[in-house]
């Protein structure tokens, strides 16, 4: 009993070390985020003697990856321990050759005795041939640790490859009364200025932004993310009719925008026109086409009935309400009704009151 307890002991303390190191992983993959995408965000370490040795994340689509970045890091006087250490990665090592040559060959070249993954990889490019061809070479591979936190950090990949549509996030802002804007034809601003800037990092994590026909024309709106450093997404629009202005700040050239319509397709590989058949079908023919766009992350910012289309036929993720505790709008639109979801995060910014819902029930 007391061996099988000093084992166990030994086991879960390994298992800590392991924890803390796949965290590092996660922390610099995180620094890829909005430069990365389509591809995933990716940390790695390497370990020699409990010392890091080695540390890269995947820090721009094309480049080279998290597994490339670490073993450069490693100095001179170090490489000698690479054929003595363990790699902690948060993904699957990619086996294939892309835009950059498979990580699975640099690991088998530099010798690396040791890997520890967050994840598996369920693109079917690697999809476990990574861990394959590792353990195939002698390579001692762990699988698993972090995993949640890991599947959590690429949940637009992973949603995109495994459900073959782009990650849905809703997005809105209400008064303290449920309403999303008025019954005329003011714009009225909801969010405070703290909130405003929180949504324009959101928009700097999406690949695209979406919004209606009339949430076009009464807030001219730009989707832009002038009020926080990171790239601008996509901007796309439904206008059925093509009956909007090209006075609009969506068509100011800046970003790239996308109509999706009734009447016009371009043909290019991003469209500026592109043609969906029927009202009924809108929300699963518009992510078809974004699929099909290798679009892999939306953000629906409104208006009401765009993002009630999405929310009855349950075609979304994740949903981010912001509510104004001390706005009332006595006549005005009503905000979208969620059913009842699962809250992952509350959070209070000055007036105004954030709320973060993930869909199980997809």
């Amino acid at each position: 009993m007391i061996e099988a307890g000093l084992f166990m002991d030994a086991y879960f303390c390994s298992l800590k070390i392991q924890e803390q190191y796949m965290q590092r992983c996660l922390q610099l993959a995180a620094m890829g985020a909005g430069k990365v995408a389509p591809n995933p965000m990716v940390g790695a370490v390497l370990v020699y003697n409990d010392r890091i040795i080695g540390e890269g994340y995947h820090q721009k689509y094309g480049e080279a990856h998290a597994e490339v970045n670490c073993i450069n890091s490693v100095v001179d006087a170090d490489k000698k321990f690479i054929e003595s250490s363990t790699l902690y990665v948060s993904l699957e090592p990619c086996v294939h050759f892309g835009k950059t040559p498979p990580c699975a060959e640099l690991i088998i070249r530099n010798k690396i005795p040791q890997v520890v993954i967050g994840c598996s990889d369920s693109f079917e490019a690697v999809s476990g041939k990574g861990i394959e061809r590792l353990k195939g070479t002698g390579t001692e591979v762990t699988v698993g640790i972090l995993e949640k936190e890991c599947l959590e950090l690429n949940k637009r990949f992973f949603v995109f490859h495994e459900k073959k549509r782009p990650y849905i996030t809703l997005k809105w802002a209400q008064s303290n009364n449920g309403k999303i804007g008025s019954a005329g034809a003011e714009r009225i601003f909801i969010s405070n200025e703290f909130t405003n800037l929180l949504v324009h990092q959101w928009r700097s994590e999406a690949a695209a932004i979406l919004v209606g026909t009339n949430t076009a024309l009464k807030d001219n709106p730009a989707l832009t993310t002038r009020l926080w450093p990171g790239n601008n997404p996509i901007r796309l629009v439904i206008d059925m009719n093509l009956k909007l202005p090209p006075t609009l700040q969506l068509f100011d050239g800046t970003v790239r925008t996308i109509v999706f319509n009734r009447h016009r397709h371009d043909d290019s590989v991003l469209p500026s026109y592109y043609k969906i058949e029927c009202r009924e079908k809108m929300p699963e023919e518009i992510l078809h086409a974004l699929y099909n766009l290798q679009i892999q992350s939306v953000m629906i910012e409104g208006g009401g009935a765009l993002l009630q289309s999405f929310i009855n036929e349950n075609l979304w993720d994740e949903a981010r309400v912001i509510t104004n505790t001390t706005l009332e709008i006595a006549e005005g639109i009503n905000a979208p009704i969620l059913q009842p979801q699962k809250t992952i995060k509350e959070e209070n910014i000055h007036t105004d009151s954030v709320v973060y819902f993930k869909n199980d029930f997809q």
